[in-house]
């Protein structure tokens, strides 16, 4: 477990900035040509700051996303395949089912983390202080622009994203372990 929550803490230090400049690059009417003229342009008007405006956001949103997959492909594993075998249907089916309850859970911490990154006009027009920054702030500013259906903006477009990515995830994963597990018991068989 502590493992795991020092890997997505360094993993999203390192991600964080990088989602910026996709996401601003991303933008409709995008002033952006290069990922060098992005991160220039965020860095000197907007500072270092800019590249972490989400990170807690991020974190927040990564540990409800994983739980929720886990614990969904746990469950559907136990369903579709109570023995636990090398099963690779039920691993991709369990693994995509998992990644779209997961994605679809969480697309309210995306929507916010996508909107502190971007920064983007319209919610800065009816932002007081000109910049969006927490996620308190974020949810605030989601909800006066758009109402609750705007924090599922996008909810299908993420989880068509994360199916087949968890799917192949979840499949390849447990096609090592199903092969080293096989090595292991040849080895012991032929001692």
């Amino acid at each position: 477990g502590a493992a795991g929550c020092v890997a997505t803490l360094l993993h999203d230090a390192a991600m964080n900035p990088a989602e910026v400049v996709k996401q601003r690059m991303q933008m409709y009417n995008s002033p952006y040509q290069r990922v060098t003229d992005c991160v220039r342009t965020v860095w000197r008007n907007e500072g270092a700051g800019a590249f972490y405006r989400s990170y807690t956001t991020q974190l927040t949103m990564n540990i409800p996303f994983q739980a929720i997959h886990f614990m969904t492909y746990e469950f559907l594993q136990e369903q579709l395949n109570p023995h636990r075998q090398y099963n690779p249907s039920s691993h991709m089916v369990s693994g995509a089912c998992a990644g779209a309850v997961a994605a679809a859970a969480t697309t309210p911490l995306d929507v916010c983390k996508t909107l502190l990154n971007t920064q983007e006009s319209l919610a800065l027009s009816s932002n007081i202080s000109g910049h969006i920054t927490g996620m308190a702030n974020a949810f605030r500013t989601v909800y006066q622009v758009g109402g609750v259906t705007a924090y599922f903006r996008g909810v299908q477009a993420r989880v068509i994203y994360q199916m087949p990515s968890t799917a192949i995830a979840w499949s390849v994963y447990e096609f090592f372990k199903y092969i080293l597990t096989k090595r292991q018991e040849e080895r012991r068989a032929g001692k």
